[in-house]
């Protein structure tokens, strides 16, 4: 399928699957960011997640996955919302953050932001695809602010990370689950999962790339 049919997917599903209850705008999702000090780096990094995470969404949706992009949108934004807090301490930046939003009164998200780093639910059952599962996918491709496979990601975590035994099975057995998710994902879009590395080219041209309509507002704060 040539990549403009793609472009015009991604903004069909957005004009048919926009507006969830419960879910902070986009004003509101920046102005928890900068209540809770999040790092300019953490920052540059949540605005690509939610890049990766509204174009699979989109398309996702356009496939016929029943999915809230809004929800996407914002859980993607937010899911590091506790992790500068957390730095230099033992908390579970994941926890830590759900537990903000859920003070915040978007329960929705929070469980989203919860699983973005480990799912609760095996994600082998390929019958029905969540929003947790994509943001959480989303922030497994993306190291920093690039776009890159799931193999060089967790090579990063476990140069970073893997500083014991048990540490380092623990990354080897998120890294399985992802694989499994990627297929899950990716199976009803018929594409390489590869293809999510045209998202690094400055304003995506001749690239399948989201519209810049609704996810160019993901770049700047309102």
């Amino acid at each position: 399928m040539p990549w403009s049919s793609w472009l015009e997917g991604s903004e069909a599903a957005m004009s048919k699957n926009t507006g969830h209850r419960g879910v902070p705008t986009l004003d509101e999702c920046w102005a928890l960011i900068k209540a809770h000090g999040m790092l300019p780096h953490i920052q540059e990094h949540s605005r690509r997640v939610a890049e990766v995470a509204f174009w699979l969404g989109a398309h996702l949706v356009e496939a016929g996955e029943p999915l809230s992009l809004d929800l996407i949108e914002a859980a993607a934004l937010l899911h590091d919302l506790g992790k500068t807090p957390c730095l230099g301490t033992s908390r579970n930046h994941a926890t830590w953050g759900a537990n903000l939003l859920r003070a915040a009164g978007y329960p929705e998200v929070a469980r989203i932001v919860e699983e973005h780093i480990a799912l609760s639910f095996d994600p082998g059952d390929f019958s029905f695809i969540r929003e947790a599962e994509v943001v959480n996918y989303a922030d497994k491709r993306v190291l920093h602010t690039q776009v890159v496979p799931l193999a060089v990601r967790f090579a990063d975590l476990l140069t970073r990370y893997g500083k014991t035994a048990e540490a380092r099975e623990r990354i080897m057995a998120l890294e399985a689950k992802a694989r499994v998710l990627e297929a899950k994902l990716f199976a009803p879009l018929k594409l390489d999962p590869e293809v999510l590395l045209h998202l690094n080219a400055p304003k995506y041209p001749g690239s399948p790339g989201i519209t810049t309509k609704r996810p160019g507002s993901l770049w700047q704060e309102s």
